[in-house]
């Protein structure tokens, strides 16, 4: 497999984002992403009704638009504590955390972190400086978080914790990964969408998402 050589992540990733370049442009332009959200009425169904499940008199989501060293993971973990401390029982709360734009690896698996290589194209570095080959947000091993303790994904899911990602953003990112390896943007973003954590609600967009959990009485915070 090619290896992605990269000069500058930021501009990489701005790229990617913004459609500033030949190549990426060709990410909102191609036929085979003419409807960039969702398109399957079946599944935009099931994103809408995936919000049905937040619940309790606490509620909140979190914004997380980059990794900034998994706080998208750790606010909502600290909700969950701070709210038993004063009384709460997890029944009668809700912490919604959005992936999108550059935290959007953060849903994957670590087959994907590994394949494509998404420490590397994002960013995302272990306490050595080197970039991750897996996911560090779902099972955090120590020095994943700052602090020990910190409870991942997979953990907050069983306590209801809700967890959603960008469709756009999989699909823009995919598209321009494939292009930089040379390989097929449909089948780089099936293979992105197959790699989805267990648990994860794929959404039309990060933004449409954010807007949905807020009208089911979220209150919104931006986490990085």
């Amino acid at each position: 497999m090619k290896t992605i050589k990269i000069n500058s992540r930021r501009q990489f990733l701005g790229a990617m984002a913004l459609g500033a370049t030949a190549s990426t442009l060709s990410v909102l332009t191609s036929p085979i992403y003419a409807n960039v959200p969702i398109s399957d009425t079946k599944k935009l169904h099931e994103a809408d009704k995936w919000f049905d499940k937040v619940k309790g008199s606490h509620r909140i989501v979190y914004d997380g638009s980059t990794p900034n060293h998994g706080f998208p993971v750790i606010w909502n973990w600290a909700f969950y504590l701070t709210n038993n401390g004063t009384g709460t029982s997890d029944k009668d709360m809700t912490a919604v955390t959005v992936l999108r734009h550059e935290a959007l690896p953060i849903a994957f698996e670590d087959r994907l972190w590994e394949k494509y290589p998404l420490g590397e194209v994002f960013g995302m570095n272990d306490s050595s400086g080197n970039p991750y080959k897996r996911n560090p947000f779902y099972e955090p091993q120590d020095g994943d978080f700052p602090l020990p303790g910190i409870d991942g994904i997979k953990r907050m899911q069983e306590r209801e914790a809700m967890f959603c990602a960008c469709d756009l953003a999989t699909k823009v990112y995919s598209n321009a990964v494939a292009t930089k390896m040379n390989l097929d943007p449909k089948e780089v973003y099936e293979d992105w969408v197959a790699g989805i954590l267990p648990g994860i609600q794929l959404v039309p967009s990060g933004v449409w998402a954010l807007g949905r959990a807020q009208e089911h009485g979220c209150g919104y915070i931006f986490a990085g």
